[in-house]
């Protein structure tokens, strides 16, 4: 069985006053466009949120059946939401995404799954890894977020380091994994797509 876990439990402090996960793109939420592209590769999704927002991600999400993994502690950071994605997760392979990453590709995700070796697979795009948008081995993931947390650290790069996956090179553009963060960004992109 594999899993997504779709990250939008963050505050959007860059983003402004509204969430980013339900900020909308071409008519489309940010988090609607993500969990449709990453459900194609999966038998299910769960979506890591603070429990204030679900009711908005559930309706913007309409039409898919995602379960929730509620942050104890609200916005505590990528590693906590992997950690707290990863314990609802029910498969041994976990995607994980965050919600503003509306350009991700079923592709990636396939490509992924397919190259995990060890602790699962990440992708270095453009010279960087992205733990971001990666596939990971659900358990180890639990155990590295803990780690990674228990020293104080809320840095996904620490914790990807406490990970031995495979690196993916270059296996999709790196507008696949570009997150839109502001909402500078945002109105960047539709004033392209006008």
């Amino acid at each position: 069985m594999r899993s997504a876990v779709v990250l939008a439990g963050g505050h959007s402090t860059r983003f402004g006053q509204q969430d980013e996960a339900l900020a909308e793109l071409d008519g489309d939420p940010l988090i609607r466009q993500v969990v449709d592209n990453v459900s194609e590769g999966v038998d299910e999704v769960v979506v890591n949120c603070r429990d204030e927002q679900r009711a908005a991600i559930d309706e913007a999400v309409g039409g898919h059946d995602v379960r929730y993994a509620i942050d104890p502690v609200p916005d505590g950071g990528p590693v906590a939401g992997i950690r707290t994605g990863c314990r609802v997760a029910r498969g041994a392979w976990t995607v994980v995404a965050a919600c503003d990453t509306p350009f991700v590709e079923p592709s990636l995700v396939e490509t992924l799954f397919e190259q995990c070796r060890g602790d699962g697979a990440v992708p270095r795009i453009a010279g960087r890894c992205r733990p971001l948008m990666a596939v990971y081995d659900t358990d180890a993931a639990i155990e590295a977020c803990e780690t990674t947390l228990g020293t104080g650290s809320r840095a996904a790069t620490d914790f990807l380091d406490r990970l031995s996956p495979a690196v993916v090179s270059e296996p999709a553009p790196p507008e696949t994994v570009a997150d839109i963060d502001t909402r500078a960004t945002l109105q960047s992109l539709c004033s392209r797509s006008t």
